[in-house]
C-alpha cells in the first residue's frame, strides 16, 4: 500500500500488521518438520527527509517485515541447511515459506559449517512486545534547525543538499532449541553537502546518530562554509606521496575494509593479508608501532548493536548455525598487535582460534587527545582530506585498496589551510597504513561515508600518514 500526500511517502508491506512478530516466529516454528529450525522476523521502520537547493523536497515513512527461515536436516553424511528469506509474507504464505526452506535443506549437501543449534541463552524479556517504530517525530527538533540552516546558507551564497534517514529494525529470533531473543536497532544518518552557486566548489559533512538529538545542522553548515571559503583558492598538484591527514570518516571506511577481510579461515588458508607465510595466521604480529586498539563491543555507549549473532546466511565468517550465540567485547588489534580474526564456531575449530564472530560496530582508539584542527596546526606541509569514495579491493593478499578523494582536498602550509587542491585516486592498504601512521588523534563517533548503507556505528581518530600514495590525479569534484 502506498500513499502520497504533499511530498510525503508512506509505505507498508509484509504480513498483516496485526500479526505480532513473535507470533509469526512461533507459528513458523510450529509448522517446521525439519530436525532443526531457526526463524528471524525483522521489522523495519524508517523515516527520512531530503532537501536540495536550500529547500526540503520530500519526506517519507516506511514500514516492512522480512521473514527468514533456516531449516536443518540430519543425514548419514552430515547436517544440511536451507535458508529462505521473503518479504510481504501473508499468513497463507507462511507454511509454503517453511516448506521451501526444508526443501532447500533436503536438496543440499551436508553443510560444511554445521554445528548444533545454540542453546541455553536466556529469553529476552521483551520478546513478546510490539516492535519499535520510528516516525517523522524523530525530526521534531532537527527539522526547524535545518530550516534555519537553509536561511543562513542562502544569505551566505551557498546551496545545501542532502538527506537525513532514521531506521528502527526490531529482530525476533526463535529456534527449535528454545531460543527466544529480540533486539531493537536504531540507526540514523545525516549527510549534508554544500555547493557554490556555480557548482565549482563542493564540501561534505556527515554524522551517525541513534535518535537525531545529538546532531546540529548549524554546526555542519558552519564547517562546510569554512571549507567552501578554503576552496576559493585553487592549487594544482601532481600525483605522488604526500603527508596526509585522514579524518575519522576516511579512517573508518578503510578499517571497515580491514575487518571485512578479517576472516580467520581465509587467513589460515593463505588467501589474505592476515595469512602467515608458510602457513597459519598473523595473529600475534605487531601491525602498528603506535598503541592503537581496534575493537568491537555490542554494548559500546552510543554505538550499541545486537548482543547475539543474527545470521541470515552462511559464509566464511558467519554461520546460520550460530544464530543466537552471545557476543562479547573483542579486541581485533590491541596496543598495535593483531589479537583476533573473525570466526564462527566451525572456523574457530578449523583454525584453533577463539570463537570471535563479527560484531556490528567498530572503534579505533589509543591515540593522543588531539583534535583534527590541532593536528592541522602542527602540519608544516601536507594534505587534509574530507572523505574517500568508490573504494575497491585491488589485491586481497595485501589488502591493497583503490578509491577516490571527494568533496574537498586541502593544502596545509605552516599550520594553516591555504587552498583546495585537485582530487586524486589513491592506492593504499589499511594494514600497511597502520604500520606507517605517525600520529593518531582523538577518537570520535563518525559516519563512514563509503559504507554508510551497510555500516554506520563507528568511532575513529584522525590519522597522520607521512607518505599517503596519491597514485593519479582525478578530475572529479
Amino acid at each position: 500500500m502506498t500513499s502520497h500526500t504533499n511530498g510525503t511517502t508512506s509505505r507498508t508491506n509484509g504480513t498483516n500488521r496485526t500479526d505480532k512478530p513473535h507470533e509469526i516466529v512461533e507459528r513458523a516454528l510450529a509448522l517446521s518438520r525439519a530436525d532443526g529450525c531457526a526463524v528471524i522476523a525483522d521489522e523495519h521502520s524508517t523515516a527520512n527527509l531530503r532537501w536540495a537547493g536550500n529547500a526540503l523536497t520530500t519526506n517519507g515513512v516506511t514500514r516492512g517485515r522480512t521473514l527468514t527461515v533456516v531449516a536443518t536436516v540430519d543425514g548419514q553424511r552430515g547436517t544440511a541447511s536451507g535458508v529462505v528469506s521473503r518479504s510481504a509474507v501473508t499468513a497463507d504464505e507462511l507454511e509454503p515459506l517453511v516448506r521451501a526452506a526444508e526443501a532447500a535443506a533436503r536438496g543440499a549437501g551436508p553443510a560444511e559449517d554445521a554445528q548444533p543449534l545454540v542453546t541455553d541463552v536466556p529469553e529476552s524479556p521483551d520478546f513478546t512486545d510490539a516492535p519499535a517504530e520510528t516516525s517523522s517525530a524523530v525530526f521534531t527538533d532537527f527539522a526547524p534547525a535545518l530550516g534555519e540552516s537553509f536561511a543562513r546558507a542562502r544569505a551566505g551564497g551557498r546551496e545545501l543538499y542532502g538527506f537525513a534517514n532514521h531506521e528502527y529494525v526490531s529482530s525476533y529470533l526463535g529456534t527449535s532449541t528454545g531460543l527466544r531473543l529480540r533486539h531493537d536497532q536504531p540507526s540514523g544518518t545525516l549527510e549534508l553537502n554544500a555547493k557554490s552557486p556555480d557548482r565549482t566548489r563542493s564540501a561534505w559533512a556527515g554524522r551517525s546518530t541513534r535518535d537525531f538529538k545529538d546532531v546540529d545542522p548549524a554546526v555542519l553548515d558552519a564547517e562546510l562554509s569554512t571549507r567552501l571559503d578554503w576552496a576559493r583558492r585553487r592549487v594544482e598538484l601532481p600525483a605522488g606521496r604526500y603527508e596526509t591527514l585522514l579524518p575519522p570518516t576516511a579512517v573508518a571506511d578503510l578499517l571497515i575494509c580491514l575487518i571485512w577481510q578479517g576472516s580467520a579461515r581465509d587467513a589460515a588458508e593463505g588467501r589474505t593479508v592476515f595469512s602467515r607465510p608458510g602457513g597459519g595466521t598473523r595473529v600475534g604480529d605487531r601491525l602498528s608501532e603506535l598503541p592503537l586498539t581496534l575493537r568491537s563491543d555490542p554494548h559500546e555507549p552510543g554505538l550499541e548493536c545486537a548482543p547475539f549473532v543474527l545470521a541470515h546466511s552462511s559464509g566464511d565468517d558467519i554461520s546460520v548455525f550460530d544464530n543466537g550465540l552471545p557476543l562479547r567485547a573483542t579486541d581485533w588489534i590491541a596496543g598495535g598487535e593483531l589479537r583476533h580474526l573473525t570466526t564462527t564456531r566451525h572456523s574457530a575449530a578449523l583454525t584453533g582460534l577463539p570463537v570471535t564472530p563479527s560484531i556490528g560496530n567498530l572503534v579505533l582508539d589509543g591515540g593522543a587527545d588531539r583534535s583534527l584542527d590541532e593536528m592541522v596546526a602542527n602540519t608544516a606541509r601536507g594534505l587534509l582530506l574530507t572523505s574517500l569514495w568508490y573504494i575497491r579491493e585491488v589485491d586481497p593478499a595485501t589488502l591493497l585498496l583503490t578509491g577516490l578523494t571527494r568533496d574537498g582536498v586541502y593544502l596545509v602550509e605552516n599550520g594553516e589551510v591555504v587552498g583546495e587542491v585537485n582530487n586524486f585516486r589513491f592506492n593504499e592498504s589499511p594494514v600497511d597504513l597502520l604500520g606507517r601512521t605517525a600520529e593518531a588523534g582523538r577518537t570520535e563517533k563518525t559516519l563512514p561515508r563509503e559504507w554508510s548503507d551497510y555500516f554506520t556505528r563507528a568511532a575513529a581518530p584522525a590519522l597522520r600518514v607521512p607518505d599517503f600514495n596519491m597514485s593519479s590525479v582525478s578530475r572529479g569534484v
